[in-house]
């Protein structure tokens, strides 16, 4: 996590900020919460930025919601406010899966706890793709571990959309590989205990992994032409 620094309003501490959209820590009805504001773009004209920030906000907490019916876990959206175009919802209290597998092999961080971990990405991610959603963004730093219920919660649905297109669910799945093996290949082959609670998870894994191993195959090419 980012040093934090204060807002301008004072009930707002800024946790991190990105190409798209600044994360402050606040309360909501007393209760501790995030706050995700999408910001201005300059360079666009003010109405058309106006629409596509809103309409990019309403997709985001559209696909939020939607993840939860499907039985995953997400932080409770409890407001959508498309005049400051902000999303705020609950606060979970726990680490990040980039940092715990960062971790893995010191401070009590067991071969146990990553399968249990790779276990259950593997089965919120059958349940994402078996609704029609497309995450988008599937890095460890989007996946959050509860510490009250060890549980896993994805968060960040800012590039999230609707498909029921193998080739989409199998790129998901590609964009997790590649940050995997470039930010934790001290865990080994977690994305195979990630795969093996996929096929358990997802009815329709077969044509996905299909596709996987293609989308694999044009990643190695242009490694090769790069």
């Amino acid at each position: 996590m980012e040093t934090k620094t204060y807002a301008k309003d004072c009930s707002l501490i800024l946790i991190k900020q990105g190409a798209e959209a600044r994360v402050f820590e606040s309360t909501f009805v007393g209760r501790k919460s995030i706050v995700k504001e999408r910001f201005s773009k300059k360079y666009r004209h003010p109405t058309l930025d106006s629409k596509l920030t809103l309409k990019r906000l309403n997709a985001e907490a559209r696909c939020m919601t939607k993840a939860r019916r499907l039985g995953v876990l997400t932080p409770v959206l409890y407001a959508v406010n498309p005049v400051l175009h902000t999303l705020t919802f609950e606060f979970i209290n726990g680490p990040s899966v980039k940092d715990i597998f960062l971790e893995y092999g010191e401070n009590g961080v067991s071969k146990e706890q990553l399968d249990d971990i790779a276990s259950q990405i593997g089965d919120a991610i059958g349940k994402l793709h078996d609704g029609g959603l497309i995450h988008g963004d599937l890095t460890t730093s989007n996946m959050l571990l509860n510490n009250s219920t060890n549980q896993l919660v994805l968060i960040d649905f800012g590039l999230s959309f609707t498909s029921t297109l193998p080739e989409d669910k199998a790129v998901d799945l590609y964009v997790l590989e590649r940050a995997l093996l470039s930010m934790h290949s001290s865990c080994g082959n977690v994305m195979d205990r990630i795969l093996a609670a996929y096929r358990k998870s997802s009815k329709q894994w077969s044509s996905t992994l299909n596709k996987l191993a293609q989308v694999r195959q044009r990643g190695r090419k242009r490694t090769m032409v790069g």
